[in-house]
């Protein structure tokens, strides 16, 4: 009986993907997720800035600041999420708590806003944008951050839960 206990185990662990796979789709769907509503955000104008903001250092044309390039933006920053999820992974995959992935969220924004934004000419500097911009754009960071580390270090205790 014990044989076939192990063979069946054995059997749902292949079944399983592995945590790097996760890490990849959480980072995926995370990106997409966010800048989906950070793009709704901008059409309903409660934010000054949309997803198409990691299109504005390269000169690509007028059309990344329409609806074309937010969708753009929108697909852009889902890939670069995977990066970030493994960043967070890589940093922060052991420590099962919310707060981590808040401080990530926190940590990119700034990123983002204050060290980026000389880089990116079409960004204005931050003390001028509206409040409502501020708050949307670091709370949408802040739930991001939290989708990514929470995500994260879940299938990270799930997967040592398994082995032991």
């Amino acid at each position: 009986m014990s044989r076939r206990k192990e063979l069946h185990r054995q059997i749902q662990e292949e079944k399983q993907m592995s945590f790097t796979t996760k890490t990849v789709l959480i980072g995926f769907f995370g990106g997409l997720i966010w800048s989906l509503i950070g793009y709704f955000s901008y059409y309903f104008n409660f934010t000054q800035v949309g997803p198409s903001f990691v299109l504005l250092p390269w000169a690509l044309g007028e059309w990344k600041t329409g609806h074309i390039g937010q969708v753009v933006g929108v697909g852009v920053i889902a890939i670069c999420s995977i990066g970030v999820a493994f960043l967070y992974k890589w940093m922060l995959q052991k420590v099962n708590s919310i707060w981590p992935g808040v401080g990530f969220g926190v940590l990119i924004w700034v990123i983002v806003f204050y060290i980026l934004n000389p880089f990116i000419p079409q960004l204005k500097p931050v003390q001028s944008y509206t409040i409502n911009t501020l708050v949307t754009t670091l709370c949408l960071f802040i739930l991001y951050g939290l989708f990514i580390g929470y995500s994260i270090a879940y299938e990270y205790a799930e997967q040592n839960e398994a082995r032991h």
